[in-house]
């Protein structure tokens, strides 16, 4: 994604902090998100220097935990040039050398909501995005915009996952993975699959990182991420390698 309008200075932008609400991963923490003003469009430029400041997107709102006495939610990203993929991701890459890989503009499409629901239905029926419906579908993950996009992953022409990422000037950012629960699948580990085709994406647009989102060291459900080496950790507003 670029653009040759003129960068709004990000000190011009207006920002909103929700009411404090259950956290989503660590069991008894409250949390607080940092909006920008939903008047304002995360167009580019304004998009890209957010996210150099650990916001993401979802549907048409940019945000960050800005939690009271808790930083736990960290902004990960891989540095594609240094990228080395360990023992398991080179087999998750073989396995799936029998998979299609099509990226595609975000619109919404039937199938893709389909394996959506199921994918909810069948592995966060404990989270808040249960249940699952196409109008939060299409709000979460549906978006005209340029540098909104998915890519489908199929199976002998059967859809088995999907990844909505963004493009940036910067990098892509991977925004949500959901693929089909089947045991038969299980040893394809296709959310592993999909982080290392958006790699290899980078790699091929020249783009030097790659966002994961926020990382958590207590959270079980994202330790996948530092499976990823070298991974940069934004560190206030300095990307610095993550060192655990």
């Amino acid at each position: 994604m670029s653009s040759n309008a003129p960068r709004r200075p990000v000190r011009d932008l207006r920002f909103f902090l929700t009411v404090p609400h259950a956290c989503s991963y660590l069991p008894d923490k409250e949390a607080t998100t940092l909006f920008l003003d939903p008047q304002e469009s995360p167009v580019p430029g304004v998009y890209d220097s957010l996210s150099l400041l650990g916001f993401r997107r979802s549907g048409r709102h940019l945000y960050r935990p800005h939690c009271e006495g808790c930083n736990a939610c960290r902004s990960v990203r891989i540095p594609v040039n240094g990228f080395k993929p360990n023992r398991t991701q080179r087999k998750v890459w073989q396995r799936n050398t029998d998979i299609t890989v099509r990226a595609m503009p975000a619109h919404f499409d039937p199938g893709h909501y389909a394996l959506y629901a199921d994918y909810i239905r069948l592995r966060h029926a404990d989270g808040d995005m249960y249940p699952p419906s196409r109008d939060q579908y299409r709000t979460f993950l549906t978006l005209q915009e340029p540098y909104a996009h998915l890519m489908e992953l199929r199976l002998e022409d059967e859809l088995v996952a999907v990844a909505a990422f963004d493009q940036l000037e910067h990098g892509l950012s991977a925004i949500y993975t959901f693929f089909k629960v089947d045991d038969a699948l299980e040893k394809r580990s296709l959310g592993t699959y999909a982080i290392l085709q958006l790699i290899a994406l980078c790699e091929s647009r020249q783009l030097p990182h790659l966002y994961l989102g926020y990382w958590i060291e207590e959270c079980r459900k994202m330790r996948y991420k530092q499976a990823f080496s070298p991974i940069e950790v934004l560190d206030g507003r300095h990307w610095r390698p993550l060192i655990r």
